[in-house]
């Protein structure tokens, strides 16, 4: 327990160091308990622990205690508490501040109010409710734990001596109650609080602890028997109570003396409201009798200077009648500018204002009057008349001169500007004096009545209809006759038809649209961009002229002031306006102008307006314009890129519902010019013959420009849509296919085809010096080359899809050709009697051609590739692979061809007996047949394949023949010299005739070798030379007919080949 004082720091000698703070552990409740009674029981002595055998622990048989958490109690539980001791604590505040008073009556007064007080929580403490506890194992306000405070016990005479004269002093209790850390848990606090006495004493023929120090134990007392402990214990406490007591006596001093203050106080409030309310009384009685009287003289003069206001109200009110009646005929006649001056003049007489150059008059402020209100109506109303009327004017002026604009203005010159033609002066920004004075005047009334938003306002929905009537004034009629026909609604009337509902017409415009020819609906879009554009260039022309009009506009007539009690009220009367703005200064107006006319939001409202007008009408036409001509579509092409950018450079916006439609339209028609190109390549390669056929003028053009397309576009391509403002002229259908006049099939002689040397040739197509005799098919597949790369130029943002359909053309080519030569179908489709090597040898040509010309395309087409699309690239190098690996079955073909023919030669020569008689002049028959097939073969090739292509298959002939005839020679079994000699002659025979061809020569003097290594017969050098003429005699001779067999054959072709001699010449 601490030793605080409520009413000030208790004297606990200078050894204490410092006052009780008074923050201590003071409860009322706690102080006021009486001090702990003895308990009665006997003393625990030796006698009795020795009899019962019990032996007293010491300090270290106890063990330590375990400190405890302090509990956390909710401050609701001390609320009465605080209620009950605030009083007390206040009145321990007051004493404290009070002068001291003599110590003689101080004494006596404290004991007779401690006294008191006692008796009065004596008798509150048996009616009001237990005071909340806190249990803490930790605080130091306790002095006991082994007992509670027990009830109040009477004091003894000594005790009460001893309140008369000096409390006992607080040094008399043992500092270590005094301790901030005082702990009874605490083993060694416990030792000093019990004074090491025994908490049971040890039982008898126990030994005691063995003493430490050296020093002799004493014998130490029983803790239940201690009662001299328990009365030192009630002493403390009775002497902290006594002190508790004196300080709470010398603070009650001062509540008393607040006790009467306060009823003084309330006795001088008392007489105070007395007094007052006799003052109360004799004002009355002088405002009755003295400003009653002079109250009701100024009444009346005032009521007779009212009456005289009111009669000259009345006339001013019958003149703003009168007046308000004239502006309204005036609204009603057109006569706007009278009728907001009019307006003005009903204004400044309401607002009680003189008129300008009239003789002064004495006008009354007509605004608050209540019978004005249902004026203030009818004059917004005729205020909104006026605005209306100045709105009409001001945009019928925009408007009207819009459609001069749009009227005046030719398509070609619109279309020339859009193609940035050099010398087109910018028609839309031209504008005369009178427009500009017409719109200054309209402006200047819109500004007047407060109606300039509105106006505008207005003139952005006409405009949006404009356009929407600029598009209908180039649609078919929605009529139900055809698209050239204006039938009007009363003809279809007078016909028996009821009027056609909206959903009918528009069926009916969709179905006119679509019989529409392609020139037709060229000129509707070209009449309907053109006019568009030229209306939104006008837009944009007159938005700036409406700002730079109000900037010299001159500012109204400034209002008179008007109070702001009124204003409120009457909007109209107090100089405002219908929309509840006051007349507009030509900075409002501008600002009105700049916020309602935005350029931005409205040319931008009306490009959409516009793009979603022909946007139905381009989606309607869709399936006709996929499927227009390539001219017809680049123009349509050209025509809408041109009026897109217009749009975006007139309102910034991209158009994306028209870029839309436009680039599904593009894709639809390359798409379906791919599959046409497809089947006419398809249809020209079934029709055709597969004869050599010159390459035309108009033919090499086009190779050129393909050829040339490999580092710039063409001029050819470009000049496609450069003059989309002339009328469109159809060229001249180009024909590429194959009719049966300009070829003939070839003659064949034992399956292969014969044509001589000197006979005409077919004009060959050149590409980097390489020469390439054609048929009709590949000549026809430049044409669709040469139309898809113009795409590729023209629309550049497409070339991914139309590369993809070029590359479908060039595999259609490939896997078709296959189909007609390796695979034999055009013997069937084409009327082919059979395949032969000149048919092989065309159709590698063709392949050739193709394969040159790939690498040309592809780098056209990486031109104009958009970036990250290089993907279609690597298409055109499997393309080339395809046809390169076409290009090789054939020369395999033509390979297995002569070797099979070899095969069925040496099959023949084994049947031959060598060693029977024949004639000795010639060789065998199979041997003339080898050598004539051989050097036909090789002429063929050689007319219409390259040096190299030539070579590389011939050398595959040759090694063939080598490994055959090498075995074959070997395998013959010859017996007579005749025999020999008659082998040897087909050997000798056989290296004569094809020893010029390159590649065989060295293969020829092999075989001869061979044979002359198996002969065993040896010739003197006369002999010899004698035979070696006679063989030159025979070798001359067949030759000669050989000749004269090929000759005839070559006759025959003439009439089938086109001469080239006639051309060259």
């Amino acid at each position: 327990m601490s030793a605080g004082s409520i009413g000030g720091a208790l004297d606990i000698q200078s050894r204490r160091g410092s006052a009780v703070r008074e923050t201590s552990h003071n409860a009322i409740s706690t102080l006021l308990q009486p001090p702990i009674v003895r308990t009665g029981l006997l003393p625990h002595t030796a006698a009795q622990a020795a009899a019962t055998g019990f032996k007293a622990p010491t300090t270290k048989d106890i063990p330590p205690v375990t400190l405890t958490n302090v509990p956390h109690v909710s401050p609701e539980n001390f609320r009465e508490y605080l209620n009950r001791i605030g009083p007390l604590f206040e009145s321990f505040q007051r004493g404290r501040v009070e002068p001291e008073q003599p110590a003689w009556l101080k004494k006596d007064k404290d004991l007779e109010k401690a006294e008191a007080l006692e008796r009065r929580l004596s008798r509150q403490d048996g009616s009001a409710p237990p005071t909340p506890i806190i249990t803490r194992q930790s605080s130091t306000g306790a002095l006991s734990p082994m007992e509670s405070p027990g009830p109040l016990r009477r004091r003894s005479s000594a005790q009460f001596r001893r309140n008369r004269n000096e409390p006992t002093p607080l040094s008399t209790i043992p500092s270590v109650y005094f301790d901030e850390d005082f702990h009874l848990e605490n083993p060694r606090t416990f030792d000093v609080v019990s004074e090491r006495s025994e908490i049971v004493r040890p039982p008898l023929g126990s030994q005691p602890p063995p003493a430490t120090n050296d020093a002799a134990q004493l014998p130490r007392k029983t803790l239940a028997n201690n009662a001299i402990l328990q009365e030192k214990l009630s002493w403390y406490m009775d002497t902290v109570e006594v002190h508790l007591i004196n300080s709470i006596s010398t603070a009650s001093s001062g509540f008393f003396a607040a006790l009467g203050s306060l009823k003084e106080l309330q006795t001088e409030a008392e007489q105070s409201v007395a007094k007052i309310q006799g003052l109360r009384e004799d004002l009355k009685k002088l405002d009755q009798e003295v400003a009653v009287s002079g109250l009701e003289v100024a009444a009346k003069r005032r009521r007779r200077e009212n009456v005289r206001k009111l009669r000259r109200a009345t006339a001013q009110v019958q003149e703003v009648v009168e007046n308000v009646k004239r502006a309204d005929e005036l609204v009603d006649s057109g006569a706007y500018d009278e009728a907001a001056d009019q307006m003005d003049r009903v204004g400044r007489l309401v607002c009680g204002q003189q008129e300008p150059g009239q003789e002064q008059q004495e006008l009354l402020d007509l605004r608050p009057l209540k019978a004005l209100q249902g004026l203030d109506s009818g004059l917004q109303e005729l205020q909104l008349r006026i605005g209306t009327g100045f709105a009409q004017r001001f945009t019928a002026i925009l408007i009207d001169d819009l459609r001069q604009h749009v009227q005046k203005v030719p398509n070609s010159h619109t279309l020339k500007r859009w193609s940035r033609q050099r010398g087109i002066p910018p028609t839309y920004m031209e504008t005369d004096e009178k427009f500009r004075k017409d719109l200054l005047s309209a402006l200047t009334g819109l500004a007047r009545v407060g109606h300039t938003a509105p106006a505008s306002s207005k003139y952005r929905d006409d405009v949006n209809k404009e356009v929407k009537a600029i598009m209908r004034r180039f649609m078919p009629s929605s009529s139900d006759d055809d698209a050239d026909s204006m039938v009007s609604t009363s003809t279809t009337m007078s016909r028996g038809g009821g009027k056609r509902s909206q959903q009918e017409k528009s069926l009916i415009i969709a179905r006119n649209l679509k019989a529409l020819d392609p020139e037709d609906a060229e000129k509707l879009l070209i009449n309907a961009y053109t006019s568009i554009g030229e209306a939104l260039r006008r837009v944009s022309t007159q938005t700036k002229i409406l700002l730079d009009v109000t900037s010299s506009m001159d500012a109204p007539d400034a209002k008179s002031p008007v109070s702001p009690s009124s204003s409120s009220r009457q909007p109209i009367l107090d100089g405002k306006l219908a929309n509840g703005t006051a007349s507009e200064t030509p900075a409002t107006v501008q600002e009105q102008l700049s916020q309602a006319l935005d350029m931005s939001s409205l040319l931008g409202q009306a490009v959409d307006t516009a793009q979603s007008q022909i946007t139905r009408v381009l989606k309607v036409r869709n399936e006709q314009t996929i499927r227009l001509p390539k001219a017809l579509f680049l123009r349509y092409f050209t025509l809408n890129r041109l009026f897109a950018d217009e749009c975006e450079a007139i309102s910034g916006r991209g158009g994306n519902a028209l870029k839309g439609i436009i680039n599904a339209q593009i894709s639809g028609f390359v798409q379906v010019l791919g599959t046409s190109e497809t089947e006419r390549i398809a249809n020209v390669l079934d029709s055709d013959n597969w004869n050599a056929k010159g390459f035309s003028d108009k033919q090499n053009e086009l190779l050129q420009r393909i050829l040339a397309s490999m580092t710039k576009d063409p001029p050819e391509w470009l000049q496609s849509t450069a003059t989309i403002w002339e009328d469109y002229t159809p060229a001249t259908t180009q024909t590429n296919g194959i009719s049966a006049s300009e070829s003939a099939f070839e003659t064949t002689v034992n399956g292969t085809a014969g044509i001589a040397g000197k006979a005409a040739a077919a004009k060959p197509a050149y590409i980097d010096e390489t020469r390439f005799i054609l048929v009709s098919s590949a000549s026809a597949l430049l044409e669709s080359i040469d139309i898809f790369l113009s795409l590729t130029a023209a629309i550049p943002s497409m070339t991914q899809q139309i590369a993809t359909s070029l590359l479908d053309v060039l595999r259609t080519f490939n896997s078709r050709t296959n189909q007609l030569i390796l695979g034999a179908g055009a013997t069937k489709i084409a009327g082919l009697k059979n395949i032969t090597t000149k048919h092989l040898a065309l159709a590698s040509q063709a392949l050739s051609f193709v394969i040159a010309l790939i690498p040309y395309m592809r780098e056209c087409v990486r031109r104009h590739l958009p970036s990250g699309q290089g993907s279609i690239l690597a298409d055109f190098d499997k393309t080339k692979r395809l046809y390169q690996e076409h290009q090789s079955g054939i020369h395999d073909k033509l390979v297995d061809i002569m070797a099979s023919r070899s095969t069925s030669h040496v099959k023949a020569m084994s049947n031959i007996d060598f060693d029977a008689n024949a004639p000795e002049d010639r060789p065998n028959a199979y041997m003339e047949t080898l050598t004539k097939e051989t050097a036909t073969l090789h002429r063929v090739l050689s007319r219409h394949l390259s040096e190299i292509d030539v070579s590389l298959i011939m050398r595959q002939i040759f090694t063939a023949y080598k490994e055959q005839w090498t075995k074959a020679f070997s395998d013959v079994d010859v017996k007579t010299s005749a025999g020999e000699k008659r082998l040897l002659r087909d050997a000798e025979a056989l290296e004569a005739r094809l020893g010029k061809l390159d590649g065989f020569e060295a293969i020829g003097k092999e075989l001869v070798a061979v044979v002359k290594a198996k002969v065993s017969v040896e010739f003197d050098m006369e002999e010899e030379a004698k035979k070696e003429k006679e063989a030159e005699k025979v070798l001359e001779v067949s030759e000669i007919k050989i000749n004269g067999e090929v000759k005839a054959e070559e006759k025959k072709a003439e009439s089938a080949d086109v001469g080239f001699e006639q051309d060259k010449k």
